[in-house]
C-alpha cells in the first residue's frame, strides 16, 4: 500500500499513551512485532481536525496488538521521523481522539529529536 507522509504538531498529552506502553503485554508485543524496546512514553502529535489520517489507519491492516483480559486491542505500524526507527500506536477504543498520533520509538524522541510543543514534524507511515 506504500507510505503515508504526515505533517503535525507536537503537543503534550495526558499520558494514556506512555501507561499503554508501559502494560507488559503492550511491550513485548512491540519488541517482538517491530523489533526494539519501547522507551516509556509516546510523542504526541496533534492532526488536522477532519480525522481523515487517522481513519486511514484504523482501515489499514496495520501489525495487531492483541490484548490481554479486560484491555483494548491496538495496531501498530512501523514509522520513522528524519530517518530514526519508530511506530505509531493507534489503540482500538472508540473515544480515541480523530486528531492525535502516538508514536513510540526506542528512545525519547522529544530529546532525541530536540522537539518541543509547537514543532511541527514529518512522520512517514509505512502501510501494508
Amino acid at each position: 500500500m506504500g507510505n503515508l507522509v504526515v505533517k503535525g504538531k507536537i503537543f503534550s498529552g495526558k499520558g494514556e499513551g506512555r501507561e499503554y506502553v508501559r502494560l507488559s503485554w503492550v511491550k513485548e508485543q512491540i519488541i517482538k512485532k517491530i523489533g526494539f524496546t519501547p522507551y516509556e512514553g509516546t510523542l504526541n502529535i496533534l492532526l488536522p481536525k477532519n480525522g481523515a489520517i487517522i481513519q486511514r489507519l484504523r482501515n489499514a491492516k496495520g501489525i495487531e496488538i492483541v490484548p490481554d483480559l479486560g484491555f483494548f486491542a491496538g495496531k501498530l505500524f512501523r514509522a520513522s521521523i528524519r530517518n530514526l526507527e519508530c511506530a505509531v500506536v493507534i489503540p482500538q477504543t472508540l473515544d480515541y481522539p480523530e486528531d492525535v498520533l502516538e508514536v513510540v520509538a526506542a528512545e525519547n524522541l522529544r530529546r532525541k529529536l530536540h522537539v518541543r510543543n509547537g514543532d511541527v514534524i514529518k512522520l512517514i507511515v509505512v502501510l501494508q
